[in-house]
C-alpha cells in the first residue's frame, strides 16, 4: 500500500477531497501521490502531520515514506 493512501485511508479515514482540504491540495495532487507520480511537498506533509495530532491520531512521521509493515499485508 502507498504511503499517502495509508495515510488518507487508515490513519485519518478520509475521502481523497477531506484529505486534500487538511493539506492544502486539490483532490487530483492527493490522487497522484497515492499512485506515486507525485509527492506533497514539505509544507502539505506538515500540515497533515499538524492535523492528525489536533485529532489526537496516533501518529509517525516515518509512514510518509513507507507503509507500517502491519499494514501492507
Amino acid at each position: 500500500m502507498n504511503p499517502m493512501l495509508h495515510i488518507r485511508t487508515v490513519v485519518f479515514r478520509l475521502t481523497q477531497a477531506e484529505m486534500a482540504q487538511i493539506a492544502g491540495a486539490g483532490q487530483a495532487a492527493v490522487s497522484r501521490w497515492e499512485n506515486g507520480a507525485t509527492a506533497p511537498t514539505r509544507r502539505q506533509l506538515e500540515r497533515i502531520r499538524l492535523e492528525a495530532m489536533a485529532r489526537g491520531l496516533d501518529w509517525d512521521d516515518s509512514w510518509f515514506f513507507e507503509t507500517p509493515a502491519e499494514a501492507a499485508r
